[in-house]
């Protein structure tokens, strides 16, 4: 497509060949080809982009521009309602930690409890609630102590760190955004003392185009010479920084006055469900494949958290272990999401610059998309429960991990990623970890973290097997024996079935030497002989199936979402910016429904039906608020609103003629008049989401005496 081209396009044409333009830069460079291949590809991007902003300031000046979301406004109502306040904040505040007030509070806890519905209930899932407290051992065998990490920079004057790669894309887009104003013939407002940002070359646009698309891949010594290269200095104060080096993001403590035991604030919600999982069979009745699940707090000591509730220390997580036979991954329930239509941005179609499809999840496991029938299962049941509770579609897909990002526990990922005015978050993962975590902490601790599954039909078979050969290994090894014993098990596989090669080595080596030295967990080394243990070839008829159960693993991280919901919630009346509204859906939103008074001055007059009303209300288990203050009754409506109040139920001067209420709904602001214990029973129904209010205007006539 040519320059020309693109002004033929519609807007929705070309928001999409911008993201298209975007996706081409990225592939082919995540595919690392030469800049000269690459370049084409992105100076089409430029242009698409020069594009796009022509008919911004085109627009602009015409007085047609669509406004855009005001992140400052809602980040303003959010803390005068108090959904949320930095902690700590009268002591100044902590970066990266939060208090959650009364509304969020509750949006929090009806979210949870709509995916305790949608996920625990229907699932039949085993929950469980696992200690914040992990001792290192723990965290060691599964990866964290080593991978989990990240780089960080300090101001070498003032000593301020920042987190390496995101202080690197921040400079870059201020670099880039300080240009645009520039050849725009705007100036640009620098703090005094702070040098003038300057146009930049297009070659120099190119390349940071290309650095920010491609950020993921500068670790160790390349980020360090891009740090230097770029001549990025510390934003504030523009020192230079140190070397970056790598932050192990988990908190520290020690367990234990003495400090013997050395620990962490788990930096997430897992282990706790792998470490209980032989508990959790036995109380399936050993029956596979089965579900724990689990709501808790996870840490994160963030280097440098930005970007409000989407980048926190302190996080809730909901999450689900779901074990299944690594040979038979079909769900018996797939055939109810089989025809579940998902946005799917699969790593394929990011390799090919496409875009996301929409595919139904059937297709999807059938193609070979998503590599299993469980996995697709999951995917369509997170984009469920996400529209469940409100997020936007137009804004919601399922990305798959590149092989370039995947964690070093997984075969295959999907992100639930919801757009905002932060861009594309990731909010749910859902990993297919296959038996790494099961069968790293069996090797670890000797335990064997395995299913037994009798055989229809015994297999016969015919392989070595090592044999412990007791009492001598216990008299010899003593207080090391288990130790030992651990190392020797680490020679069997997933299905605890030896592995030949390793045993036919250690036999000949003992056949040879007389005895080999082998080093375990401890560090320690051992010798071990023919009078320890004894290498056999054995033929045996099997019953019983042995197998370490691979996961499949929906991680949610509830703040994004809640964050994200806000976002998508959120809007101010037509002609009126005043009057801001939260559209939470009922089961969704903090509180149900306001009782009101048409009159402060009548309060009295009024209080028996208002208690009348908030105790109806009460027992048909509506979630209500008396709002009785002397502000005006449209003032106490807005106010609600403001609080995503969905209904709102107001007692009159004709309530005392004929005992009839008005109803009102948030969105509309459209009312309906009819008896006290009418308008709770359609309450009931409204909450409980088995109705909607679009059926109960149909069904009742409008009241307009008092519409506001």
């Amino acid at each position: 497509m040519t320059t020309a081209d693109l002004t033929t396009l519609d807007q929705a044409g070309l928001e999409a060949a911008l993201q298209k333009a975007g996706d081409t830069v990225k592939a082919l460079k995540a595919k690392k080809v030469s800049k000269e291949e690459v370049q084409p590809a992105v100076d089409h991007l430029l242009a698409v982009k020069a594009e796009v902003k022509r008919r911004a300031e085109q627009a602009q000046k015409d007085g047609t521009a669509p406004k855009e979301f005001d992140r400052a406004a809602l980040d303003a109502l959010l803390a005068q309602r108090f959904f949320v306040a930095p902690s700590f904040q009268i002591y100044g505040g902590i970066a990266g930690l939060y208090d959650y007030g009364p509304p969020a509070c509750a949006l929090q806890n009806n979210i949870l409890a709509a995916w305790r519905h949608h996920f625990v209930l229907e699932e039949d899932m085993l929950e469980v609630e696992c200690t914040n407290l992990t001792p290192e051992s723990v965290l060691k065998t599964s990866g964290h102590v080593d991978r989990f990490a990240d780089y960080m920079v300090k101001d070498v004057k003032t000593g301020d760190i920042f987190r390496a790669d995101h202080l690197v894309k921040q400079v870059l887009k201020q670099r880039l955004d300080d240009d645009q104003k520039l050849k725009s013939g705007l100036k640009v407002k620098v703090a005094k003392g702070k040098p003038q940002p300057v146009q930049l070359d297009k070659e120099v646009r190119d390349e940071y185009d290309m650095i920010l698309e491609t950020l993921d891949n500068y670790v160790g010594e390349d980020l360090t010479n891009l740090l230097k290269r770029l001549e990025i200095r510390a934003p504030e104060t523009g020192n230079e920084l140190s070397e970056p080096v790598l932050f192990n993001l988990m908190f520290e403590t020690q367990i234990g006055p003495t400090g013997q035991f050395r620990g962490f604030l788990r930096p997430e919600t897992a282990q706790g469900h792998f470490l209980n999982f032989k508990k959790l069979l036995e109380f399936n009745n050993d029956k596979m494949p089965f579900a724990s699940a689990s709501v808790g707090k996870s840490f994160r000591n963030e280097i440098s958290p930005r970007q409000g509730l989407l980048r926190v220390r302190e996080f809730t997580m909901a999450e689900i272990e779901h074990y299944v036979d690594p040979t038979k991954k079909d769900h018996p329930r797939f055939g109810e999401v089989r025809n579940v239509v998902v946005p799917l941005y699969s790593a394929s179609a990011q390799a090919e610059a496409a875009g996301p499809t929409k595919l139904s999840i059937g297709e999807a496991v059938d193609k070979g998309i998503i590599n299993n029938q469980t996995l697709g299962y999951f995917v369509a049941r997170i984009y469920l429960f996400l529209l469940r509770i409100g997020i936007d579609p137009a804004r919601l897909r399922m990305r798959q991990h590149m092989a370039n990002e995947m964690a070093h526990y997984a075969t295959d990922c999907w992100d639930a990623e919801i757009q905002s005015s932060y861009g594309w978050i990731e909010c749910v993962g859902c990993a297919d970890r296959s038996a790494y975590d099961l069968t790293a902490h069996s090797k670890r601790t000797g335990e064997r973290l395995t299913v037994q599954e009798r055989l229809a039909e015994p297999i016969v078979t015919n392989a070595l097997e090592l044999d412990i050969l007791q009492p001598n290994f216990g008299k010899t090894l003593k207080k090391n024996a288990k130790v030992v014993e651990t190392y020797l098990n680490g020679f069997k596989n997933e299905d605890e079935e030896w592995n030949e090669k390793e045993l036919t080595k250690l036999d000949e080596e003992i056949k040879a030497k007389g005895s080999v030295t082998v080093t375990a967990a401890d560090g320690n080394q051992y010798e071990l002989n023919s009078t320890l243990i004894s290498i056999t070839r054995k033929t045996k008829k099997v019953s019983v199936r042995n197998y370490v159960p691979n996961v499949i693993e929906p991680s949610f991280g509830i703040g994004r979402i809640l964050y994200q919901l806000l976002e998508h919630s959120y809007y101010v009346r037509q002609d009126d910016e005043q009057r801001a509204v939260f559209k939470f859906r009922p089961g969704i939103a903090p509180n149900k429904a306001l009782v009101v008074p048409i009159s402060q001055s009548d309060r009295e007059t009024f209080e028996p039906h208002i208690k009348q009303v908030v105790s109806a209300l009460r027992r048909a288990g509506v979630a209500n608020k008396v709002d009785n203050s002397g502000a005006s009754i449209g003032r106490r409506y807005a106010r609600n609103d403001e609080l995503g109040t969905p209904f709102a139920v107001t007692v009159d001067f004709q309530t005392l003629k004929d005992g009839t209420v008005t109803l009102r709904e948030r969105d509309s602001t459209k009312q309906i008049r009819e008896s006290i214990s009418t308008v709770v029973g359609l309450l009931k129904e409204l909450v409980e989401e088995s109705t909607t209010w679009e059926a109960v205007a149909k069904m009742y006539p409008e009241f307009v005496a008092q519409e506001v």
